[in-house]
C-alpha cells in the first residue's frame, strides 16, 4: 500500500533541541504546540530521526502523538545509521545489529508498535567515505518489514549510484535528499526516482530558514554559539551571505504579489516538479507553521519560475544536515 502524503510534512530536526547538530536551546512545549498546529492545518506526516537531539525529538513526536490520539494521528518517519556514544559524539553504522537496535530503540521512544517509514540517514558519514554496508543494511530494513516492525523503507542522502546498489534488493518506497533553490537535483537523483517510480520528500527547502525571510545579518549575529547554522553552514557566513540574502529579496518581491513570504515562494519552488512528492519544513512554535503551511496550495507561475531561474545563486556544495 502506497504513503498517501500533504504535500508538506512537518521535520523535527530544529526540535531536537542541544547537540552537535543542533538549532540551539528549544522549548518542548512549543514543538508540541507546533506539531498540533501541523496536523490541525492539514499536514499529515512528520519526519524526525533518533540522531535529533539524541533520542530526544523522537520523545517529544511520542508525546504529542498522545495528545492528537489515535483518530487525528499523522504519519511518523523516522531513520536509522546515524548512532552515538556515552560521550554524545556522533558515528554511523549500518550493521544489521546496530540497525536492529536503533530500530527498537526508535519504537520504544516513539510508543508505537511499527515505523511508518525508516530511511537510511546517510549512506555513509562523514559524507562521501566509503559505504560497504548499503547491501546488508537495506535487506535488514526488509527483513524488519517481514517481521511486523516497519511499514515502508527508504533512504536520505543516497546518490544515483547508490540507490542503483540496493534497488536490486528490495522496492525503494522514497528517497530524501536535500534540495533549495541553492541545492539543484533536478539533473541526477529526480529523473532517477521519477522513472523508477521512488517517492521524493526533500529537506530543507528553505534552505535551512536562510530562505524564510526571516533571517537578516543581525539575527545571524545573534543566533547562539551552540546553532549548527552559524558554525558549519557556509551560506550564512561571507563570502556567500550577502548575495543570499539579496536573493531573498527577489522572492520576496515575488511573494508580495501573492500575499506570501519567500520562504513560501521557495517551498513552492521545490514542489513545482512532479517528481517531488513532498517537502520537509521544520517548525520551532505554532506560530512558524501558521507562516508556511500554506505553501501546499501555491503554485508559481512559469514567467515566476523563468524570473526565479536567471537569478538563480550558484549551489553551495555542502551537508545541509545530519
Amino acid at each position: 500500500m502506497a504513503l498517501e502524503i500533504s504535500p508538506i510534512g512537518l521535520g523535527t530536526w530544529a526540535i531536537g533541541g542541544d547537540w552537535s547538530f543542533g538549532w540551539g536551546a528549544q522549548d518542548d512545549a512549543e514543538s508540541i504546540a507546533a506539531i498540533e498546529r501541523a496536523v490541525d492545518l492539514g499536514i499529515n506526516w512528520i519526519d524526525t530521526a533518533p540522531v535529533y537531539g539524541l533520542g530526544h525529538a523522537e520523545k517529544i513526536v511520542a508525546r504529542a502523538l498522545k495528545t492528537l490520539g489515535s483518530a487525528r494521528r499523522p504519519l511518523v518517519f523516522t531513520k536509522c545509521g546515524l548512532v552515538w556514544d556515552e560521550n554524545k559524539n556522533v558515528g554511523h553504522s549500518l550493521k544489521p545489529d546496530s540497525i536492529r537496535k536503533e530500530v527498537e530503540a526508535s519504537l520504544k521512544r516513539l510508543q508505537t508498535e511499527v515505523l511508518d517509514l525508516c530511511q537510511i540517514h546517510w549512506p555513509s558519514f562523514p559524507p562521501g567515505s566509503p559505504s560497504p554496508d548499503l547491501e546488508t543494511a537495506w535487506q535488514t530494513l526488509a527483513d524488519l518489514i517481514t517481521e511486523g516492525k516497519i511499514r515502508h523503507i527508504g533512504v536520505s542522502n543516497f546518490s544515483v549510484e547508490q540507490l542503483e546498489r540496493i534497488q536490486k534488493i528490495v522496492p525503494i518506497t522514497s528517497l530524501q535528499p536535500p534540495y533549495s533553490l541553492m541545492r539543484a537535483v533536478e539533473n541526477d537523483v529526480l529523473p532517477f526516482c521519477e522513472k523508477q517510480n521512488i517517492g521524493v520528500i526533500v529537506y530543507s527547502p528553505m534552505h535551512n530558514g536562510l530562505l524564510s525571510g526571516k533571517m537578516s545579518r543581525e539575527r545571524i549575529d545573534t543566533l547562539p554559539d551552540s546553532d549548527w547554522r552559524k558554525k558549519g553552514n557556509p551560506a550564512f557566513r561571507e563570502p556567500l551571505l550577502s548575495r543570499n540574502l539579496a536573493f531573498v529579496e527577489i522572492l520576496r518581491k515575488i511573494g508580495k504579489q501573492h500575499g506570501r513570504s519567500p520562504g513560501e515562494v521557495a517551498i513552492a519552488w521545490v514542489l513545482r516538479l512532479p517528481a517531488v512528492t513532498g517537502a520537509i519544513v521544520g517548525a520551532r512554535n505554532a506560530a512558524q507553521v501558521d507562516g508556511f503551511v500554506k505553501a501546499m496550495n501555491f503554485r508559481l507561475s512559469e514567467s515566476e519560475i523563468s524570473e526565479i531561474e536567471h537569478q538563480l545563486p550558484d549551489s553551495v556544495n555542502m551537508m545541509d544536515g545530519p
